[in-house]
């Protein structure tokens, strides 16, 4: 038997398959199967396959029992690419799926068996438990196990079913028992872009558990770089990635769960928030070096480096004695020619409720940033930098390491020295 991890696959064959949910009782855990086409989406509401709807329009999908699935793959029309195995507590049912004994899912297929336990789920009311879908002719299958706090209408409108009422709002921040938050707008991504940013989320929680503050609190601010030698970063996509992976961060750390963005050259433009539901379409619009984008006239920001005028601007926004710090991170490719100056800021920025951290992209001389664990003259150590050749190289666990383990360390620090109350 195969074993399968949340997000594992393995493949199967061609033919009769049985899908068996452990937990799934009707009235109370509803199993439930969506037929999907490439968009994602159903054809049409006779593709979704319930207790009301047994079977599917072609019959090649049929629940035969309150927890099983008789699926014949070799008769699945070719338009459908995707089969999702769902579950949903009935609304008469306190709780969540995390307090169902036993929820996992055994398939019996032509190559062998399979089994996938929903081992991480904690609040959600739906979930996608398994999906059977192709891959280069193949089928497979893969342990999803995520879903939905909002419960049977989210689960249904995300695979395109018409409801007559739509879900209820979700709350702007919420965190499940292991402190890993939901914010709004997370209702609205795909299943996988939600799965992605879900596993990053928990990698940020992690390092800030093992540093001592998995509950901390702060305004998260974003600041890129737009110098002509940045030119090749984005035309790599490399600052769209850049800004990917760090909306998790403002996700799990940031007040009210958005990332607050600049770009950079002579001058600085600031740009509207980032939100869990809009970082491709935000990336697209905004990350440009030349032109008129967004409203934003780029000639007008500049082409070469001076960083004095967005530190200046972030450190004017600090507020000592604060409740609510600042965590500043700060990507370039270098070229922080003014020390003495960029010295002498650091130095009084060190007495206000931020930290700052600085990342390098490429390969390059950074100057007065390598310096900054050694600097003398602060109140505290409230900044720190490391470089990446190719940050696209480097696994969320290890980036978020290297960019979070400094900053519980001054916020204790800038706790016993006032900097925050």
């Amino acid at each position: 038997m195969t074993e399968l991890a949340r997000g594992q696959n393995t493949t199967i064959g061609t033919g009769a398959v049985t899908v068996s949910v452990s937990g799934a009782k009707q009235g109370t855990v509803d199993l439930m199967v969506f037929q999907l086409g490439a968009d994602g989406k159903v054809r049409s509401d006779s593709d979704f396959v319930f207790f009301n709807q047994p079977a599917s329009p072609e019959g090649a999908v049929r629940l035969v029992a309150a927890d099983r699935v008789a699926l014949d793959l070799a008769t699945i029309p070719p338009s459908i690419e995707r089969l999702s195995i769902a579950v949903a507590l009935d609304d008469s049912v306190a709780g969540s799926l995390a307090s169902v004994p036993g929820l996992g899912v055994d398939v019996a297929h032509p190559a062998g068996t399979a089994t996938a336990k929903a081992l991480e789920l904690t609040t959600e009311r739906a979930a996608v438990l398994l999906e059977v879908y192709r891959r280069n002719g193949e089928w497979k299958i893969r342990n999803v196990s995520a879903g939905w706090d909002a419960g049977l209408s989210a689960l249904v409108t995300e695979h395109g079913v018409q409801v007559d009422d739509a879900p209820p709002s979700p709350p702007p921040v919420a965190a499940d028992q292991n402190g890993v938050r939901t914010v709004a707008g997370e209702e609205k991504l795909s299943l996988e872009k939600r799965q992605k940013l879900d596993l990053r989320k928990r990698e940020v929680a992690k390092v800030l558990l093992d540093k001592g503050e998995p509950g901390v609190r702060a305004r998260v601010v974003l600041v890129i770089d737009k110098t002509g030698s940045m030119s090749r970063q984005y035309s790599k996509k490399r600052i769209h990635e850049v800004v990917e992976r760090m909306v998790p961060i403002a996700a799990q750390v940031d007040d009210d769960g958005t990332l607050e963005p600049y770009l950079y050259a002579q001058s600085f433009a600031r740009l509207p928030d980032i939100t869990v539901h809009e970082v491709e379409e935000w990336s697209s619009t905004y990350l440009h070096i030349n032109g008129v984008h967004g409203g934003i006239d780029y000639k007008r920001i500049g082409g070469i480096n001076d960083e004095l005028p967005i530190m200046g601007e972030i450190i004017s926004s600090l507020t000592p004695g604060t409740t609510m710090p600042t965590l500043v991170l700060f990507f370039t490719d270098g070229g922080f020619y003014q020390k003495k100056q960029i010295s002498g800021l650091m130095k009084e920025a060190s007495g206000l409720p931020a930290f700052w951290q600085f990342v390098g992209l490429g390969k390059a001389n950074y100057g007065v940033l390598e310096n900054l664990d050694t600097m003398s003259g602060r109140v505290v150590d409230n900044a720190g930098f490391f470089s990446v050749d190719d940050i696209g190289k480097i696994s969320d666990a290890e980036l978020y390491r290297r960019l979070l383990s400094e900053f519980p360390d001054w916020l204790r620090a800038a706790h016993a020295a006032g900097i925050i109350r």
